[in-house]
């Protein structure tokens, strides 16, 4: 299924600021509710709520092919965590990738992102964002 791009830079600055973050080897994955995922909802054809996807990939990985090839890698991986999972609906997803994206392949970067996805509980049936285990709650 094609998703929708997060368009706007204010958008991405929110995710950066406010939402929810993992890291993995390839990836850094932000996530965030979407407040206009309602709106959203209704300009959808199929009355579905839909995740808004953006990708950041910086000049340091490389030249302007380089970025393009790890983009299409980040799709491709981020659609094959959603072919074989169920992610939850409504969300604003950045993924920034990170210099062993560059080498990695479509697998190993599904991997990542699906551990990821898993520990900020994106996954059908867990809670987000985690609970975190309070300070001195393991009797110390």
């Amino acid at each position: 299924m094609k998703y929708v791009a997060i368009g706007e830079n204010h958008l991405y600055q929110k995710a950066y600021t406010r939402g929810a973050k993992a890291g993995a080897r390839t990836v850094v994955v932000y996530c965030l509710r979407d407040y206009a995922a309602a709106r959203l909802q209704k300009a959808n054809p199929e009355k579905k709520k839909l995740n808004r996807i953006g990708l950041t990939v910086t000049k340091k990985i490389g030249g302007a092919v380089t970025r393009s090839r790890v983009k299409r890698i980040l799709r491709e991986g981020y659609r094959q965590v959603e072919k074989n999972t169920p992610i939850k609906k409504g969300f604003l997803i950045v993924l920034v990738a990170r210099d062993a994206a560059v080498k990695a392949k479509s697998q190993d970067i599904a991997a990542d992102l699906a551990y990821a996805m898993r520990k900020l509980g994106m996954l059908e049936g867990m809670p987000f964002p985690p609970k975190q285990p309070k300070p001195g709650a393991n009797g110390r």
